[in-house]
C-alpha cells in the first residue's frame, strides 16, 4: 500500500468508533482536497461494510469522488427531492444497473392474461391509498448484487393480494421464482408477468421462511414448491398508458410495474420528478399513491434495495405526467389474480 493511503488509512482507523457513532454525514470540508476525499471514502467503506482490495480502491476512488460532488451539486441546486451517498457509492450507474435492475422484457408476456383491468370512469377512486397502512406490505427486501428484481416485484403483489384475499400477511419466497421460473434468467433479468404466470401455473408461491432468498441463483428446490403459502389464479394486466386507470387498480391491491430507473441510484427523500426515460429496465411495486401538503401528486413505490436507499426503502414518484407515466411508470403495469 502507498505510503500516503498508509498514513489516511491510520487516521481513519484512529476515528472510526466515532464516524459509526455519528451516522456517515459528508461535510463540505471532505471536499477539500485529495487527503480528505481519500478519509471520507475509508469512512464510507467502513460504515456501509464495503470490501475492497488496494487495487480496487484506488480505481474506485475517482468513481466514488464522481458521485460525492455530483450529489452536492444536485443538491445545491434546490429540488422536490434529494440525492444521498449510499451502499452503491463507488459505482458507475452502468455497473449499478447491470447488478440492481433486471426487468427484460418478454415477448410472449401477453400470450396468458386471465384478467384485464380496464378505465372506468364511474368507479370511486380514493384520494389516497397506503396499503402499508392496511396491513398488505411486508418488510422492504433486499436483492442483493442479484438482478431479481422482477421477482422482488411481484411477490410484493402476491403478499398483498394474499392478505386482501385472507387476512394473512406472508412473506412469500422470491428465490422460488429465481430458482424455478423457466421463464427468467433469474439475476440476469425477467418479466414480471411471465413470472406472475409461473405461479399460477404452480398454483402460488410457497413462504420465505420454507425457501430463503440467497442472492444467487441455484438450482430448483421443486420439494419445497408443494407447500403453498399464496394462491395464484392468474395474470392481471392494467390497460397501458393510463395513469388513471393504474391509480384505479392500485386502489384494489398493489401493482407490479416496470420503469427506468436509471437515475434511482442515490436518491434519498421528497418526491421525485426525474429525469428519467422511457427505457424500462427495472422491477418495482406501486403500494399506495396520495399528494403532498403542497399538493403535489405522488406514487408510492416498494423498491428492493434495502431500506438504506431511498425513503426506507421506498420512493415517492410524481404522478399525472404523462399517459406513460414518469420514468414510464404506467406503460405496462401488471398485477396477480
Amino acid at each position: 500500500m502507498g505510503k500516503h493511503l498508509t498514513v489516511i488509512l491510520l487516521l481513519f482507523l484512529g476515528v472510526s468508533l466515532l464516524a459509526n457513532a455519528e451516522g456517515f454525514v459528508v461535510h463540505p470540508d471532505d471536499l477539500g482536497d485529495e487527503a480528505r476525499l481519500w478519509s471520507l471514502y475509508l469512512r464510507w467503506l467502513h460504515s456501509f461494510n464495503v470490501s475492497r482490495t488496494e487495487d480496487e480502491m484506488r480505481k474506485r476512488f475517482h468513481v466514488f469522488v464522481e458521485n460525492v460532488r455530483f450529489i452536492e451539486e444536485f443538491n445545491k441546486k434546490g429540488s422536490s427531492f434529494e440525492l444521498q451517498l449510499n451502499a452503491f457509492g463507488d459505482l458507475t450507474n452502468k455497473e449499478f444497473l447491470l447488478l440492481y435492475a433486471g426487468f427484460k422484457p418478454d415477448p410472449n408476456a401477453t400470450n396468458n392474461v386471465t384478467e384485464v383491468f380496464e378505465h372506468g370512469t364511474d368507479q370511486f377512486v380514493p384520494k389516497s391509498v397506503d396499503w402499508r397502512a392496511r396491513g398488505a406490505v411486508t418488510r422492504v427486501k433486499d436483492q442483493l448484487k442479484c438482478g431479481s428484481c422482477w421477482a422482488f416485484a411481484v411477490v410484493a403483489a402476491i403478499e398483498g393480494l394474499n392478505m386482501i384475499k385472507t387476512g394473512r400477511l406472508v412473506s412469500l419466497s422470491e428465490q422460488e421464482l429465481v430458482d424455478c421460473n423457466p421463464y427468467a434468467k433469474g439475476c440476469h433479468g425477467g418479466d414480471r408477468r411471465m413470472a406472475i404466470y409461473f405461479a399460477s401455473r404452480i398454483g402460488g408461491l410457497t413462504a420465505e421462511t420454507n425457501y430463503p432468498y440467497r442472492g444467487y441463483q441455484s438450482t430448483c428446490q421443486t420439494n419445497r414448491l408443494k407447500d403453498i403459502a399464496a394462491k395464484v389464479r392468474g395474470l392481471g394486466l392494467v390497460s397501458q398508458n393510463n395513469e388513471y386507470a393504474l391509480m384505479q387498480a392500485a386502489a384494489r391491491q398493489p401493482i407490479t410495474v416496470s420503469v427506468d430507473a436509471t437515475t434511482w441510484q442515490f436518491y434519498h427523500k421528497g418526491v421525485f420528478k426525474g429525469p428519467c426515460g422511457l427505457g424500462l429496465n427495472h422491477g418495482v411495486t406501486i403500494v399506495g399513491y396520495g399528494t403532498t401538503v403542497e399538493g403535489t401528486k405522488y406514487w408510492l413505490v416498494k423498491n428492493s434495495w434495502g431500506t438504506g436507499w431511498g425513503e426506507n426503502g421506498y420512493i415517492r414518484m410524481l404522478r399525472d405526467v404523462s399517459p406513460e407515466g414518469l420514468c414510464g411508470i404506467a406503460m405496462i403495469p401488471a398485477f396477480p389474480v
